[in-house]
């Protein structure tokens, strides 16, 4: 299994000491968690994409173009890049830059986001989101892919005879679909033979596993090899002790904090408690083994070759501390158990067509 550390760069004051940041700290903060993540043996670091707060991370492209200056091997993703509000030309020329500045290390995750203040921001609405993803999708692959492309839509002025450039440095740049609350994205992601990455935040693990389920079944019916799927997953927020009882006690806190803000509630868990969520949920709270034996609990329902987790909201000290515990308690175990071709260099993001 290969690992990813991402954030949303969630700015709210700790819920334990009540410290707060400037924006400026917490930028600075981010920058230094890749660099951990680097050291640690984390395999990629991402970003995610909001457009309000509590949230730093409307510009995930100049956050990591930073965070490739001051790193050299870890891959740099973006989780999500909300492609159904943004324009393609210059999502297409922003982040063939970063390829080239971060020397190839660039994959894009898509999506059309799930936080609705952005739908008004960018002038669609909320039951545009999946026509607008597929059009604007369908022309970043034509940017990327070809020069002079001439182009005609419904959610952006015509083209005539356009090569974006820069041109990116990958011969390819890896593009996966978020999977969160639709078929319809597991359904694009099939279309089109690429991998999805499950959000796996809020929700049971009988959701997600419909959405992966539905993934494979129509790679089937797109004649590509569902037996070769690449399937990447989320997990709820991380927080590792010596013994479950004290972990759960240690990260109630920041739960309760998280949780009743009204990013968290739009998504409306069902969960009702740190606990169920433990129990039923993928919240990755206790010991090491409870730990490892939860994500493997999960590999057997997903199948998936990456794991994402995230420490946001929690002290410096602790996110040290959690990054540490996982890279050396955690992650040697499931890299052992669980075989992974994502980014193996002889291994493509883009599945074969029979």
């Amino acid at each position: 299994m290969k690992f990813a550390l991402f954030s949303l760069i969630m700015n709210l004051p700790n819920a334990v000491t009540g410290e707060s940041f400037t924006q400026q700290q917490k930028f600075r903060q981010i920058l230094n968690q890749a660099v951990i993540a680097e050291r640690f043996g984390f395999d990629a670091y991402g970003v995610g994409e909001r457009h309000g707060a509590p949230f730093l991370s409307s510009s995930p492209a100049v956050v990591l173009t930073a965070i490739a200056g001051q790193t050299s091997k870890i891959r740099l993703l973006t989780t999500v890049t909300v492609l159904s509000v943004l324009d393609p030309v210059r999502v297409a020329e922003d982040y063939a830059t970063l390829d080239h500045l971060s020397g190839g290390r660039l994959e894009l995750i898509i999506g059309k986001g799930n936080d609705p203040r952005h739908y008004p921001l960018f002038g669609i609405t909320e039951e545009e989101q999946w026509d607008s993803l597929a059009e604007r999708y369908a022309l970043l692959k034509r940017l990327w892919q070809e020069e002079d492309v001439t182009w005609e839509g419904q959610y952006r002025p015509p083209l005539h005879q356009v090569t974006t450039q820069p041109r990116p440095y990958q011969s390819a740049i890896p593009i996966w679909h978020g999977s969160a609350s639709s078929p319809l994205s597991t359904e694009l992601a099939a279309r089109y033979g690429e991998p999805i990455f499950s959000s796996n935040t809020f929700h049971p693990q009988a959701k997600y596993k419909a959405l992966i389920d539905h993934y494979r079944e129509r790679l089937a019916y797109y004649g590509h090899d569902p037996s070769q799927a690449v399937v990447g997953a989320g997990a709820g927020s991380l927080y590792l002790a010596n013994t479950p009882e004290e972990a759960r006690n240690r990260f109630r806190p920041y739960y309760d904090a998280f949780h009743a803000t009204s990013s968290a509630q739009h998504n409306q868990s069902p969960f009702r408690s740190l606990e169920d969520n433990i129990a039923s949920g993928p919240a990755l709270v206790g010991s090491p083994e409870s730990v490892i034996e939860k994500i493997m609990n999960y590999h057997e329902a997903f199948g998936h070759q990456v794991l994402s987790i995230s420490v946001d909201g929690l002290s410096e000290a602790e996110q040290l501390e959690q990054l540490q515990r996982f890279a050396e308690e955690v992650a040697p175990r499931l890299r052992q158990q669980i075989k992974s071709t994502v980014w193996e260099k002889e291994a493509s993001a883009t599945l074969a067509v029979k």
